[in-house]
Order: C-alpha cells, then sequence, then structure tokens
C-alpha cells in the first residue's frame, strides 16, 4: 500500500481515495472510502481499454452482473460507473492478505486451514456459477483471507478484459500453471474450468508450492505440465489428497461440482468449518492491519490531476505485495447491508476506531471485524473442527467396550450426501474428552443413539449431538472393555470386590450384580454371546491367600445373572492377560503366554489348546467353524480339531495382521499396508487393496456396500472402501497424532470414531 501521488485521482464518483493498492491488467486499484464511512477498493481502467468501445461494453455487461452475485465468499461489485472517462468500479475491502503472501511468509498452511479454506472456495464457485460467471482465472493472488473465511476477487471481470483477445491466434488467457488443461489448449471453459483451478489452489495452500512446477518454470512448460502432466502432491495431507486429485482431473466431466465439495466438506454450513480457521500468526497480522486501515485519513486536497494520467506503476510493499509472476491482488470482498457492519470489512464508527494497538488476538479481531461478528479464541484445534463441539468434558476416554446386538434399536437414519469420489466426509460433531489410560483391544460400544466410553466415570454421549446423556463415577476403571447385551452393559466391579454387574445402558443403574462364590473372584470380562457373559475369575479355594490360587474362566446368565458354569484353566495357560470371542458353540481365548484355547460355550470344556508362536495379542476370530490366525501366514484352522484346514500366502509381502470376518468374507491386512479380501472357506484372494495413504487396517467394519477400516496408532486414520473390489473411497485423518489405535463404531448413520481423547461422528456415506 502506498500514498496517493501527485497524478493520482482524489475522488471517483462519491468515494473519497485513501492510498493506493496496486496495478493489475485493467488498471489501478485504490483503498477508498464512501461517504458513509464504508471502506472499498476502486478499480479504475487503464486509458487504452476505456478507448474501446467494445471493451465499455462488456465491461458494463459484466458489472452488472457481478452486482448480482451477493455471497458470503465472493467480491460483489457494490458501485461503478462504466461510462465515466475512466470506467471504474468499487467493492468492499477485505481485511487480509492473499493467500501467495501468506504462504510465502508462513509456509504451507495447516491441514483444518486448507480444509476450511476448500469450503470457502467452493461456497464462493458456487455463488460465481450462480450468477452466470465463470472466474477463469482463480489463483492463489486471487484469493484473499479474512478471519471469517477467505474471498474470492476478479470473477467475471477477466472476460470482458480478454474479449478481444481470445480470437487472436496463440493466445492464451489465465495464469499458468492454475488454469486446466482444457483453457491452455484454447478450448471452451466451463465451470469445472474452475474446480480445475480450486484443487490447484488447494496444492498450493498445503504444500507451499506449484503442483504443476515453480515460478523459474517457462509458460509453456507450465502449459505442457497441465495438459500432459501429473500434478507433484506430494505433502498434501492424505484426508485431502482424494479431493485435491479429483478436482486435478483431466476430463471436465470427472471433477466434483462445487456443490458436492461443499457438502463434502461441510455438511452443516459453510459457517461452521471457518470457526477460528486461520493460523494464530495470519489471524495476528490481519487485525494489526485493521487498526491501521482504521486510522487511515485522506490526504488533504491537492490540485486535481488530470484523470487520464497515470504515471509509474506503484512499488507495492511486502506483505500485501505482487506475488513473482502475478500482479498484486487488491482487497475485494462481501459488501455490507446499509448501515451494518459486516465480517471480513472495515467500517468506521467503531468504539475502537481511534485505536491503533492490538494488545490481544480476540481485541483485535473483534476490532477488525468491527464487533459485528464473534471471534473463536486461540486454540490447539483439530484439523477437523466445525465449531459444534458441544463442550469439552472432564471425563476419560477409552477406545474399549463390544458392539450393539443384532437388532437393537438405533437413531433413526439420516440423509447425508454422498461426498465426491477421494474425498471423506466431514464430521458433524467433534468433542476432546480427559486422557486417560485405555485398552484398544475392544471395540466401541454403542447403543439406542448412545455411545459409551470407558473410565471413571463411564459415561454415555449422545451419537447425534455428542452430549453426554449420563454419568457414573466408580463404576468402570478406565480402559475396562465394556460388554453388551439385552439393554445392559457388564463390567467387572470397579471396586475389584471380584464381582459381575450389570447396568442399564439407557440410563447407567445397576441392574444386578453377581458372585461366582466364596472361594472364586471374577477378574475380568472376556467375551459375551446370546445366552452369557463369559468372564476370567481367580479361584482361592480354602485359603484365600493372594499366592495360593488358580485361574478359571466362568459363565454367567447375563439374563439372570447366576452362575452357569466354572472351568479351571490348565496350568501354563492360566495368565491374566487374555484376548476372547464367543461364537456359536465355541469361547475362544489367546494369553500372553501364547496359547490359543478353544471351550464349548455350554459346558466350559476346553476342545483344545496351542501354542500359536510370538503374537498374543489379538482378539481370536471365529466364523463357519474355523479359528483364523494371523501372522507370516494367514491360517484357518478347525474349531473342533485345531487342525489346519487352509493358508494363504502374502506372496512376498509381510505377514498378517488380524483378521475380521462379515458377512461371510475375511478382511485383514498386511504389514504393508495392503488390505486383503478372501474366502472364507477356500482361502483364495478375492481382491487386495493396495493404495492406501495411511497404515493398513486392524479392525472392520461393514454398512451397505461400504467396508470400513480403522488403523492402529501410526500413521493412522480410518478408510472407507468398496466392498465389492477393494477399490478405495476416502480417508479420514487429522493432523493431531496422540499416538493411540483408532476405533469405529456404527450407529444408524452415523460412523463413530474415536482416536485418543477425540471423538468424532462421520456421515456413514
Amino acid at each position: 500500500m502506498e500514498t496517493l501521488q501527485p497524478d493520482d485521482p482524489r475522488e471517483l464518483g462519491s468515494y473519497r481515495l485513501l492510498r493506493r493498492l496496486g496495478a493489475g491488467g485493467m488498471g489501478r486499484v485504490y483503498l477508498a472510502r464512501s461517504p458513509g464511512g464504508r471502506t472499498v477498493a476502486v478499480k479504475v481502467i487503464r486509458p487504452d481499454l476505456a478507448a474501446d468501445a467494445d471493451f465499455r461494453s462488456r465491461f458494463r455487461h459484466e458489472a452488472d452482473i457481478a452486482k448480482a452475485v451477493s455471497g458470503r465468499y465472493t467480491a460483489p461489485v457494490v458501485d461503478a460507473d462504466p461510462d465515466a472517462a475512466l470506467p471504474w468500479l468499487a467493492t468492499s475491502y477485505v481485511l487480509g492478505p492473499d493467500l501467495t503472501d501468506v504462504v510465502t511468509a508462513h509456509g504451507a498452511l495447516p491441514e483444518r486451514t486448507v480444509r476450511a479454506l476448500a469450503a470457502g472456495l467452493a461456497a464462493a464457485l458456487q455463488e460465481v456459477h450462480a450468477a452466470g460467471l465463470i472466474h477463469r482465472d482463480l489463483k492463489p493472488s486471487n484469493v484473499l483471507l479474512a478471519a471469517d473465511g477467505p474471498r474470492v476477487i476478479d470473477f467475471g471481470i477477466a472476460r470482458a478484459v480478454d474479449g478481444n483477445r481470445m480470437t487472436q491466434t496463440g493466445v492464451v488467457v489465465g495464469s499458468p500453471g492454475y488454469m486446466p488443461p482444457e483453457q491452455a489448449l484454447g478450448q471452451d471453459v466451463g465451470p469445472a474450468g474452475d474446480v480445475f483451478s480450486l484443487g490447484a489452489v488447494l496444492a498450493f495452500a498445503a504444500t507451499g508450492r506449484s503442483a504443476f512446477g515453480d515460478g523459474a518454470a517457462s509458460h509453456a512448460a507450465l502449459l505442457y505440465q497441465v495438459v500432459h502432466g501429473e500434478p507433484d502432491l506430494t505433502d498434501v495431507p492424505p484426508s485431502l489428497l482424494g479431493l485435491v486429485r479429483a478436482c486435478l482431473m483431466k476430463d471436465p466431466a470427472q471433477r466434483p461440482a462445487p456443490a458436492e465439495i461443499v457438502a463434502a466438506l461441510a455438511p452443516e454450513g459453510v459457517e461452521g468449518v471457518l470457526s477460528d480457521w486461520l493460523p494464530s500468526a495470519v489471524a495476528s497480522t490481519i487485525a494489526t492491519h485493521a487498526a491501521g486501515i482504521l486510522d487511515l485519513e485522506a490526504p488533504q486536497q491537492q490540485p486535481q490531476q488530470p484523470a487520464a494520467s497515470f504515471g509509474p506503476a506503484p512499488t507495492i510493499p511486502s506483505g500485501y505485495g505482487t506475488p513473482p509472476g502475478g500482479s498484486p491482488a487488491p482487497g475485494y470482498g462481501y459488501p455490507p447491508a446499509p448501515g451494518t457492519p459486516q465480517p471480513g470489512t472495515v467500517q468506521l464508527g467503531s468504539p475502537q476506531a481511534g485505536s491503533t494497538a492490538a494488545p490481544s488476538r480476540r481485541r483485535a479481531l473483534g476490532l477488525a471485524l468491527g464487533g459485528a461478528a464473534a471471534v473463536a479464541a486461540v486454540g490447539g484445534g483439530t484439523a477437523w473442527w466445525l465449531g459444534r463441539d458441544s463442550g469439552t468434558s472432564d471425563t476419560s476416554d477409552a477406545s474399549t467396550g463390544a458392539d450393539g446386538e443384532g437388532g437393537s434399536a438405533q437413531p433413526a437414519a439420516e440423509n447425508f450426501s454422498t461426498p465426491p469420489a477421494g474425498v471423506a466426509p466431514q464430521p458433524l460433531w467433534r468433542k476432546t474428552v480427559a486422557e486417560d489410560s485405555t485398552n484398544p483391544a475392544v471395540p466401541l460400544l454403542v447403543h439406542n443413539g448412545l455411545l459409551l466410553v470407558s473410565g471413571d466415570p463411564l459415561v454415555a454421549y449422545d451419537v447425534k449431538t455428542g452430549k453426554a446423556r449420563w454419568s457414573k463415577p466408580e463404576i468402570c476403571r478406565p480402559g475396562a472393555p465394556l460388554l453388551f447385551r439385552g439393554g445392559k452393559v457388564f463390567l467387572s466391579d470397579g471396586d475389584y470386590d471380584g464381582v459381575l454387574v450389570a447396568h442399564d445402558v439407557r440410563t447407567g443403574k445397576e441392574a444386578w450384580r453377581s458372585r461366582l462364590g466364596k472361594q472364586l473372584s471374577v477378574e475380568d470380562t472376556l467375551a459375551i454371546d446370546d445366552r452369557n457373559v463369559y468372564v476370567t475369575a481367580s479361584d482361592y479355594g480354602d485359603s484365600k491367600s493372594a499366592t495360593d490360587y488358580r485361574t478359571a474362566v466362568a459363565a454367567i446368565s447375563h439374563t439372570t445373572g447366576k452362575k452357569v458354569w466354572v472351568q479351571k484353566r490348565d496350568w501354563g495357560t492360566d495368565d491374566y492377560d487374555v484376548e476372547g470371542t464367543a461364537s456359536g458353540k465355541y469361547l475362544v481365548y489367546t494369553d500372553s503366554k501364547k496359547n490359543l484355547t478353544v471351550r464349548d460355550t455350554a459346558t466350559g470344556g476346553q476342545l483344545w489348546t496351542k501354542k500359536i508362536g510370538d503374537d498374543w495379542s489379538w482378539r481370536p476370530t471365529v466364523a463357519a467353524g474355523l479359528v483364523f490366525l494371523p501372522g507370516n501366514r494367514l491360517t484357518a484352522v478347525d474349531a473342533d480339531t485345531g487342525a489346519i484346514v487352509w493358508t494363504l500366502s502374502p506372496n512376498g509381502r509381510r505377514g498378517f495382521k488380524s483378521p475380521t470376518v462379515l458377512d461371510g468374507v475375511l478382511y485383514a491386512s498386511d504389514y504393508d499396508d495392503g488390505v486383503w479380501a478372501v474366502n472364507v472357506k477356500t482361502g483364495k484372494r478375492i481382491w487386495l487393496c493396495d493404495e492406501l495413504d495411511v497404515e493398513g487396517p486392524e479392525t472392520f467394519l461393514k454398512a451397505g456396500a461400504t467396508l470400513y477400516g480403522a488403523t492402529g496408532s501410526l500413521d493412522g486414520g480410518v478408510v472407507a472402501l468398496q466392498a465389492r473390489t477393494g477399490k478405495l473411497r476416502w480417508t479420514f485423518t487429522v493432523s493431531e497424532d496422540h499416538g493411540d489405535p483408532w476405533q469405529i463404531a456404527l450407529a444408524g448413520n452415523r460412523l463413530m470414531v474415536t482416536n485418543g481423547p477425540a471423538i468424532y461422528a462421520l456421515p456413514a456415506v
């Protein structure tokens, strides 16, 4: 921004000019103020263009259309005079630098900021296209970052400027590296062309560099890459990679529409994802700049110079200047209603108008926004934060529990928009709970619209809102496994009294407690089926000695709470660290002494036990009369005898993680992050997915035609695959790294996700 020079006009229409903002392809841009105190950017057309009658006609037409664009994330024209000696137009001035300057000063933007930027820019393109315009020059320098969201500038006007050049042979209009292939080839450009440019802008924001080459490359080289090359998307966060790839498809028909992008990234409104969306350093810069803008006064009147005299082009200082190879970005924004300050614009008359200080981010941003919008406090928000969190709880979190029983009442189905290919759905809500010990070996528990989180207290959250429905202290130790059937959740007593306690899952109230006997003490829950809860126990005999005891396995009816059977465990298999499951007539469990044991669920009689190698820390999988073992090979053994039925080699890949069987198909990841679908009966591979951007999932569940997988603690997230083909649909990750395994559960049409102390509710789409 520069002071006005002697050859600059002092007024245009009713606007008093304050400063020079820069120079663009059409002319000069000035900071100005209306008689009512509105701060605007006024663009004045060059004399040579003003002398072109055809240009004036196009300029008048485009300005009239641009006035109809009244969206929040674009720069509609608030005033114009196409018949003046030098035509001009005015837009509201946005307090914020352009994207090029921000990336140059601060580097690549955080994932949460890029995701919010994508939603805001897609909404802006919706507004532009709805007015019958195509931007045709969306690039970082045409994107301004305001405290309450991005603004797209210079839409539609480029068509008027380029109208007389589009027919010239060999002329390509636009910005190399950001224009779509069809524009680079001189073909017709439709709305999908702007989506390609959006993808290139997002890649720049996420990586700090152009996807098709840096500024040192010639225009011809950049155009060649756009048309024939592949974009360099290294360092684009996995959660955004699918979206950027989809936008940058060579075929316009394969690119997502802006409305699809908005629905995927902001299902409950773009304003939500733009809450506190900017890094604090950028927000502070905006606030400081705002204070200075409010103090600007028009320079003292000097003799008016001839309007046609432009003089040399101004030099724009660093921070709001000309990007390499580009034009300076004037400040544009959404025009406020008469007399009403709007977010992202400057209005005089604020109580703080006389102050230039910026003592805090909250106060400074409040000043920058003229008091028109509340500004969220600085915080370590997640990349998926919507600003709709129902509050931070002091309860503990643990990825523990058991899946709700089949046929249990779930929340009514909701209709969610299916995101474009490669785009993960945006969380409906997010909650952070207090960190505590977790037990990642067991799945989440959901029932009748509730998600239970293990810990002290035990808390049930509403899956639609994230609000706590009930909380019970001193009934569940942190990390305790939660088992569920018949409307009750079962826990070994939190006070270690050696009893099994049933609680009503709707209220948390105790339903009954069961003791195995004077000499038997319940240690932990193990598994559950349609009849019994299976627990590990200690048999002290008559001594009650802390060292003179033997471990046991017991079954307790979850209907009556009465003991069904108790069986002592063999010496050498009697460790307390046990992982188990029950399926049909089989109770199967592993222990930390590396044994696999199978018992009859009706009597507790042991069918067989055998050593299983070096790794025991997995929950056994049982289906179709087979027990499936991970390892260097995937192995199926007969549940009655322990005899090997089939094995599957990983074909040069590293061994298999613990498998899951869903609807007669076995799913397992290998240690090279591939996902396998295998025929349960024959062991033949159905498909192999080898396109994940995260660690291979360790747990799976299926909903309709989609297979969801939750990864472990390294390079983790949630993936959605097409169950029939294994093709990757999307990946959900966050920038936070809690170092904990991810867990998932279905509640109606919602996918509940936990990672460390964070809980997310995603649309199951």
